[in-house]
């Protein structure tokens, strides 16, 4: 997908993030061989904003999995678009972005990346469900045609 052609968003686009979040994981099991198998686990989130807002820092805590990860949205005024780093306690090192916006209530993300060596497209798509829950998911492509969803979180929040 072109910088033209990717969505473009606000920058209250994640403001519905912030505060902390219980957040229920699906992972599929195994990518590009039609399974449907899902392994599950939960975790806890906290997203807050940075910046005047063009901003936000997330991090979230798999307990049951020994792992961390935090992710990091800039919000370029001149483009009006997301960009969207992540970072995982068992690399130490943030994976290329995605960058995109919002519609309404669903916001779609594109960038490029690796998966076991082999270079991908990457989606993520973002549903703002309402003011106590929301869902993203994680799908890769080899050829930017068919996707394939490998991660979904469903987020729940937390009271104050």
């Amino acid at each position: 997908m072109s910088d033209r052609t990717l969505p473009k968003g606000e920058k209250t686009d994640f403001d519905f993030l912030h505060g902390a979040w219980r957040v229920r994981n699906r992972r599929l099991k195994a990518r590009w061989s039609g399974c449907d198998d899902w392994h599950e686990f939960f975790g806890e989130s906290r997203c807050a904003a940075h910046l005047g807002g063009t901003a936000n820092v997330e991090e979230i805590a798999f307990p049951s999995e020994g792992l961390a990860g935090l992710t990091l949205r800039l919000f370029d005024g001149e483009k009006s678009r997301w960009s969207i780093y992540w970072a995982s306690s068992a690399g130490g090192a943030l994976f290329p972005p995605v960058c995109g916006g919002f519609t309404g209530d669903h916001g779609v993300f594109f960038g490029k990346d690796e998966d076991a060596g082999q270079p991908v497209h990457v989606r993520f798509f973002w549903a703002r469900l309402g003011p106590e829950t929301a869902q993203w998911q994680q799908a890769f492509s080899r050829d930017g045609l068919i996707w394939e969803t490998n991660w979904i979180m469903d987020y729940k929040r937390l009271a104050p």
